[in-house]
């Protein structure tokens, strides 16, 4: 039986404001004030650094309009960019086997179905964090991950329709030199806008993580409400069970 869960579709979110967001809810899913929570979103152009990352990794031109973020989740550098569909699960492993591997393996599972609803087929390739299409291998979406009491943050990223040259002009991306990135839009020979694969990204999710995803409203601009995220997801939760016991 799916388990119920709350989906947060955002617009577009300054990393550090996303980042804030999602620490809120991991408190709220650990406390048990609120169900899972998946977040999905774009963010401004932002190079984001791992616990692994690497000076040498970084080579961001001085007139480059961009943040440079150190963050708490696995990984290396990598670059989100409008045009990027960006998905943080903030979800209690314990409900979910509580096994990092399974977690990350779980959100490739997620993507390559994801892209196979696009007619784009991905994979893993051993050894290696992500999803790829093969011949020649090049990476169209990053994972990196926190876990802290077994509540996740962080997540993953998709390349739907960006400029991917920050990958390896301003960065040494993942850490993986001489690698090549791309996206749906290259790979499908056309134009796609975030908004097309939002639905797809929904219902790969939902399916491989078990969840019954209730869509909550969102406030004009990035979609970001006003009132700590905490109250208002906890006062949309006691509504649901309102509801419920009412019906």
């Amino acid at each position: 039986m799916s388990r119920g869960a709350y989906l947060l579709d955002l617009g577009r979110v300054p990393y550090q404001e996303a980042w804030d967001l999602q620490r809120s809810l991991a408190g709220a899913v650990s406390q048990g004030a609120i169900p899972d929570t998946v977040i999905f979103l774009e963010h401004p152009p932002v190079v984001t650094l791992g616990r692994r990352t690497d000076e040498l990794e970084l080579h961001v031109p001085e007139h480059a309009e961009v943040d440079v973020v150190e963050t708490d989740r696995g990984g290396k550098s990598t670059y989100h960019g409008p045009g990027q569909l960006v998905c943080y699960p903030i979800l209690d492993l314990k409900r979910h086997g509580k096994d990092v591997k399974k977690y990350v393996h779980d959100l490739e599972t997620a993507l390559i179905r994801t892209l196979m609803a696009l007619d784009i087929e991905a994979t893993r390739l051993e050894g290696l964090t992500g999803v790829w299409l093969q011949r020649p291998p090049r990476k169209i979406a990053s994972i990196g991950v926190h876990i802290s009491r077994w509540v996740t943050t962080h997540g993953y990223a998709l390349n739907v329709d960006l400029d991917p040259s920050p990958f390896t002009e301003w960065i040494t991306a993942c850490g993986l030199e001489d690698a090549a990135f791309t996206t749906i839009g290259r790979e499908l020979g056309r134009a796609i806008a975030v908004d097309d694969v939002r639905p797809f990204a929904h219902a790969a999710l939902a399916e491989v993580f078990d969840l019954q995803l209730e869509p909550l409203p969102t406030e004009d601009g990035h979609g970001l409400w006003k009132q700590p995220i905490q109250q208002q997801l906890a006062d949309a939760s006691v509504a649901r069970t309102n509801a419920t016991v009412s019906s």
